[in-house]
């Protein structure tokens, strides 16, 4: 679990100031790894920031993203979820019940033909199936 003045931190080393929203919305993904939308997140913590609004958490979100700390996951074409673990790791996504599971993946384990003279700065790999408890 972080606590305040850890996430207060390594949100100014990374250029963003910490508000108190911002700590928070941070706080929920780091600590719950459930891949959660913009309307979860909302949900959850609504409750104990009554001035929470939609539009902050997605312009918080979006932030994150563009400062580098988070991850954007568009598995499917209208639903992004957001993931605080910026390691290289796959994800994927059971038809049967939603839930979104990470997998490891080294820079090494894909190997794309025909783009040996490119540099490669990103790398999203989604998988869709039946995860074991939905088989």
């Amino acid at each position: 679990m972080r606590t305040i003045e850890k996430t207060d931190e390594y949100l100014k080393a990374h250029g963003i100031m910490p508000s108190y929203q911002r700590i928070r919305v941070f706080d929920y993904l780091h600590n719950n790894r459930n891949h959660p939308t913009v309307d979860s997140i909302y949900k959850e913590l609504v409750g104990d920031i009554p001035s929470l609004s939609k539009t902050t958490v997605y312009n918080t979100l979006r932030l994150f993203n563009e400062k580098g700390i988070i991850l954007i996951i568009n598995i499917e074409d209208n639903e992004s979820r957001f993931d605080a673990d910026i390691s290289n790791h796959g994800h994927f996504k059971c038809k049967e019940c939603g839930e979104i599971f990470d997998f490891d993946l080294g820079k090494d384990d894909l190997h794309i033909l025909k783009l040996e003279e490119f540099s490669i700065d990103e790398q999203h790999v989604y998988l869709k199936g039946r995860c074991p408890k939905c088989k």
